[in-house]
């Protein structure tokens, strides 16, 4: 394996730690629903949502790292420029994130001053981290903006068409992301603003982030042509720049800003999913037009649940409560944890697992990636998944009715709602589908950790007429 190889492998590592931790905090938020008063004056509800959203988007962004890492020396067949710079980083990553964990679990809370900002909490959903973190976080996305250029840069006439559209995504990537610093008075400004940050960086930039990634494994697992997966590729980064700009518009729905967004924001939303899930559609068909074989079924699985979980949480989910007539009672329910629960799983969860297992084969130098127990993982991991998400949406559905648009709501209509027997029915399955969800990771864990079976296989090729 080339050196930026290891390194990928230590972030994929590190991504599926944080990935245990982001569960464990889930599982310990959903049980604050059912018992309110739990770890009182100990460890507040707050503070554990926070846990299990930050880790979220950390563990995501270390697998995709990981993922490129993985697979740039792989397209280019050389190493990755400035790959000591890189594995510093890494360590200093690890070492921040750790830092912050531990400030969240023990600190909690600072008064309202600089310093809090600066070294606690900057108290903004998903950028909760202070602001020595995400000076941190800045630095590792220059240095891997850094190592992906140089090294495309330094290979320029072998740049393939996946390889520009990474190189292009990695601006906004960097430059998104500075919109975590300002602490604007203005509610509705601030908002405004920081809707940016979390549509436009991680939904947008890393739609084709993963995109790049999907397009790698395809080629690499079943054999896809480049031309299919670069075609669908160039697709998606037209509905970002379209659809995602726009799409912006049904978050601004109530904030203060121009009607014009609640047409434009309605309407834009559902189209940023369709070119992925097109992408991997496309491939199936090719693959068995020319009866292509793949080594790495697991993979193969992961690929394509990646595919339609993105379009159905993504696309469907998020459409159902983004036109704006129903939005007006969906806003803030659980109804948006079932969308967000079930668009991250499907648009970047997925398509991690599935190089976790490209990697797993490549470390393990066996072709086959036998047994049973990556079955139980991932039919562990989707039931979960998909019963959390039926859950949370019983639950939203109850709260946009009776405490929305039949009771007004007012905060007695919002106590009511909470006390209706369709949400907690929907709480309880949240809670109970979350610990089969944990079962399932267990069942990953330990499959990626286990000696595959060392079975011949072939590579995928196009069988004899």
């Amino acid at each position: 394996m080339y050196r930026s190889q290891k390194l990928a492998l230590r972030y994929l590592i590190a991504a599926v730690t944080l990935f245990g931790v982001m569960i464990v905090f889930g599982l310990l938020a959903s049980l604050y629903y059912l018992y309110p008063s739990m770890l009182f004056n100990v460890f507040d509800f707050n503070m554990a949502k926070t846990m299990h959203i930050d880790t979220l988007v950390i563990w995501l962004l270390m697998g995709l790292i990981g993922a490129i890492y993985w697979y740039l020396p792989k397209e280019l067949e050389h190493e990755v420029e400035g790959i000591a710079l890189a594995e510093w980083m890494f360590w200093i990553f690890c070492a921040a994130v750790a830092v912050v964990a531990l400030v969240f679990i023990f600190v909690q809370y600072g008064s309202s001053t600089e310093f809090s900002l600066w070294f606690i909490n900057q108290g903004r959903k998903y950028v909760e981290a202070p602001r020595w973190a995400a000076i941190g976080i800045v630095a590792v996305m220059l240095v891997f903006s850094y190592n992906v250029i140089a090294t495309c840069v330094k290979s320029k006439h072998r740049m393939t068409g996946v390889l520009w559209v990474l190189c292009l995504d990695l601006i906004p990537l960097v430059g998104v992301y500075l919109d975590a610093f300002p602490a604007d008075t203005n509610l509705s400004t601030d908002l405004y603003w920081w809707w940016w940050l979390v549509h436009m960086w991680v939904e947008s930039t890393w739609e084709v982030l993963i995109g790049c990634v999907m397009a790698w494994v395809l080629m690499d697992v079943m054999g896809t042509s480049r031309r299919i997966v670069e075609a669908w590729l160039y697709v998606e980064v037209m509905l970002v720049l379209g659809a995602g700009i726009l799409g912006l518009g049904h978050h601004y729905f109530w904030i203060g800003t121009p009607d014009y967004w609640l047409s434009i924001g309605g309407f834009f939303s559902a189209l940023e999913p369709l070119p992925l899930l097109g992408m991997v559609v496309h491939a199936i068909y090719d693959a068995g037009m020319h009866r292509l074989k793949t080594a790495n079924k697991p993979a193969y699985y992961w690929i394509t649940t990646e595919a339609f979980l993105n379009f159905i949480g993504a696309g469907v989910w998020g459409f159902m409560m983004t036109l704006p007539q129903i939005n007006m009672f969906s806003h803030g329910t659980q109804w948006t944890a079932s969308h967000g629960h079930f668009a991250f799983y499907g648009a970047y969860v997925c398509g991690i697992i599935a190089v976790l297992y490209v990697a797993k084969q490549k470390a393990s130098g066996t072709e086959y990636l036998g047994g049973n127990r990556w079955k139980w993982g991932y039919g562990l991991l989707n039931l979960g998944m998909v019963g959390m998400v039926m859950g949370l949406l019983l639950a939203g559905m109850a709260q946009a009715f009776y405490g929305r648009a039949a009771g007004g709501s007012t905060l007695m209509a919002y106590t009511i709602a909470s006390e209706n027997p369709w949400f907690t029915s929907g709480i309880y399955a949240r809670a109970g589908f979350g610990f089969i969800f944990a079962a399932g990771y267990v069942m990953l864990v330990i499959d990626l950790l286990a000696a595959p079976r060392r079975v011949p296989a072939m590579r995928a090729q196009p069988e004899p007429a």
